[in-house]
């Protein structure tokens, strides 16, 4: 089976979140008796961690990932799980994100000949959902186990311009604020008898939308907080409200907390009465520029596609946030991304066949 057979076979299963659709039985047997299998199981989502043990050297080399998709949507020109190849082209859902990268690093390691190391597989039905019970899962477990990997390659989508020009070394957090400001309802013709949290508001708005919280880094553009809604009111012209909702959101670097956020918001609301929750679903981090598996990937990149790679952390969440929670050293690299999610989401035979020719060399020369 070659690697593109492969890929088409993954994107055939239609594994919406958290279904696999029997994928995780094929992967096991594609894999073989030479690799050891892990489940962890919970809530309607599966996880697997399929590994091999080349030799004793605690040297452990984790590639990652998920076999899950979103839904299809509507007015695909063709069926979103046939994977047929036409001009060079796979258009399928799950071709970008990530089945492309499924494929490239299941071939790579079946047929992976040495290994100075264990060479691991983990692969989740739960990261476009709420990953509550996916990758992390899997993780506190093997941290129970004492089998952590060192280092993790997640192939998620990662090129902009062109197949091979990022990396991602780190990713942004995630923190959600919740504000309601208080008032009193009343006629809008006697607004002396009234408490407008409209009016009250106002003037504080544009002191924290659109701020950066931070300068940012060398990995991270600055922390910026992103009014996503406001509401109050009950849709008529002659009442003012009795409160006033506002939501937002911080995608953070490692410069802004969770706390600091918190602490912006409270002191721009002084005077006024609120009530104020945050939450955070992901938390950022970045891989030292120097790191094994950074420079490593630089350099598989470089001989096999010819491409100098940079480093990037633009963008959403991904599980490698994760691998980065627990101590291990992680990137992401995959084929390019402009297609994930859309209708018609497609990525090239070319990427794909290049993808896995990188991970070959990557496990060949770590």
């Amino acid at each position: 089976m070659t690697v593109i057979e492969l890929f088409q076979k993954l994107l055939r299963f239609q594994s919406i979140t958290p279904n696999d659709d029997g994928a995780f039985d094929f992967i096991e047997e594609y894999l073989g008796q030479e690799w050891s299998c892990i489940k962890v199981d919970m809530e309607g989502v599966k996880n697997r961690f399929y590994y091999k043990k080349f030799n004793e050297n605690p040297q452990h080399l984790c590639f990652a990932g998920h076999i899950d998709v979103v839904p299809t949507g509507k007015n695909w020109e063709i069926d979103p799980f046939a994977a047929e190849v036409i001009d060079g082209v796979i258009t399928a859902r799950g071709a970008q994100d990530m089945k492309s990268g499924d494929a490239a690093f299941l071939y790579a390691c079946k047929h992976a000949k040495n290994f100075d190391g264990t060479l691991s597989i983990l692969l989740t039905s739960d990261e476009e959902g709420e990953g509550t019970y996916g990758t992390i899962k899997m993780l506190e477990h093997l941290r129970e186990i004492n089998f952590i990997p060192n280092y993790a390659v997640v192939a998620e989508p990662t090129c902009e311009e062109i197949f091979g020009d990022a990396i991602k070394v780190g990713r942004r957090g995630s923190i959600n604020g919740y504000i309601t400001i208080k008032g009193k309802q009343g006629h809008a013709a006697y607004p002396e008898k009234c408490i407008n949290p409209v009016h009250n508001f106002a003037n504080i708005l544009p002191k924290i939308a659109g701020i950066n919280l931070d300068n940012g880094d060398e990995y991270f553009a600055p922390s910026k907080l992103v009014i996503t809604d406001i509401r109050g009111g009950m849709e008529v012209t002659n009442v003012t409200p009795n409160e006033l909702k506002i939501m937002f959101n911080v995608r953070n670097s490692t410069n802004t907390t969770r706390e600091s956020v918190e602490s912006f918001i409270n002191e721009n609301l002084k005077g006024l009465e609120y009530d104020f929750r945050t939450t955070q679903g992901s938390f950022p981090f970045v891989t030292n520029k120097e790191s094994k598996v950074v420079k490593a990937m630089e350099n598989s990149i470089k001989e096999v596609l010819g491409v100098t790679t940079k480093h990037s952390t633009h963008g959403g969440t991904s599980d490698a946030r994760y691998f980065g929670n627990f101590g291990i050293e992680a990137i992401e690299f995959g084929v390019i991304n402009d297609t994930i999610h859309s209708v018609g989401e497609r990525t090239t035979v070319k990427e794909v066949e290049g993808l896995t020719k990188v991970f070959e060399d990557l496990i060949e020369k770590f």
